[in-house]
């Protein structure tokens, strides 16, 4: 009987925390995470989904109670997170500006804010997002992981505006379909989809149509002269990563890369900031009407 028990929970942690495509050290991850009583992260993706038990999307809470036992009040967080996400700044700088502010904070103190209140803030933020166009540019670039080259693959529209992004340890077939996937997911199904020569995407997107998971409808060509575009936005990115001094952990850098997509996609006007003050808003303004539950 016990086995049983023991079996079925085996069966529902599985469910939980396997996402499609998902190789073994991501799924490890999820399932360290569900013992240690985390929700966890669907997919990599800027859009990623934080589920509850019942697999619906849990009911926000007030944001004073995501601050409730902290030494620092929620301000000086929410402050440190955008401004790390923002501006090319690393850990030691911000370290060095609270300082001058009569805050005494570690560099590895807002490290683990990062980490841990990301996720909370980019779901808050999603809930003010603009729809994306549907021709996209899909591309991949490279970055570091404890040493390691580990693939970014990210999309934008026509109009430049941040479709989706996906960390892979691979750059092949199923990685590319794992992007797909998460794209179409969390914002639309393309109409139109502009790759590179790299022939694992386009078999990648080929199998999808195929298979029905992917219309027919949507027109696939190769551009290099159209993916120009996206190939430009990668310097948004790779940009800001560079004064982080590279990561050490994979989950930690899909974590941080969601919260400079976040940022870039607000300063590409990708919410609808209306309600949130609008153009005369100040940054600090801006992100506390958004996590205001």
């Amino acid at each position: 009987m016990q086995f049983a028990q023991e079996l079925r929970y085996g069966e529902i942690l599985f469910k939980r925390v396997a996402p499609v495509g998902a190789d073994l050290p991501e799924l490890l991850c999820g399932v360290w995470g569900v013992l240690l009583g985390h929700s966890p992260i669907r997919g990599s993706g800027a859009n990623a989904r934080v589920a509850g038990d019942d697999g619906e999307m849990q009911l926000l809470v007030p944001v004073e109670d995501l601050f409730k036992g902290r030494h620092f009040d929620g301000q000086v967080i929410i402050l440190c997170v955008a401004w790390y996400t923002s501006f090319k700044l690393s850990l030691r700088d911000l370290v060095i500006m609270m300082a001058d502010r009569g805050i005494s904070v570690t560099h590895t103190t807002i490290l683990r804010w990062v980490q841990r209140y990301l996720p909370e803030f980019e779901k808050r933020w999603r809930r003010y997002s603009r729809p994306v166009g549907g021709s996209w540019r899909m591309d991949e670039t490279y970055i570091k992981v404890h040493g390691q080259w580990v693939y970014l693959y990210r999309a934008v529209d026509k109009a430049g505006q941040t479709v989706d992004f996906f960390l892979s340890r691979n750059r092949d077939v199923n990685a590319a379909k794992s992007f797909l996937r998460g794209a179409m997911k969390n914002t639309r199904v393309p109409t139109k989809i502009t790759l590179d020569a790299y022939a694992a995407s386009h078999r990648a997107v080929r199998e999808m149509q195929a298979d029905g998971e992917l219309p027919r409808r949507v027109k696939v060509r190769s551009s290099q002269y159209l993916n120009n575009l996206v190939e430009q936005d990668h310097r948004r990115v790779k940009q800001r990563i560079r004064p982080m001094l590279g990561f050490q952990r994979f989950d930690n850098a899909a974590i941080t890369i969601s919260g400079i997509e976040l940022a870039e996609k607000i300063k590409k006007g990708q919410f609808k900031t209306g309600k949130l003050g609008g153009c005369n808003a100040t940054m600090s303004e801006l992100w506390n009407a958004a996590l205001a539950a």
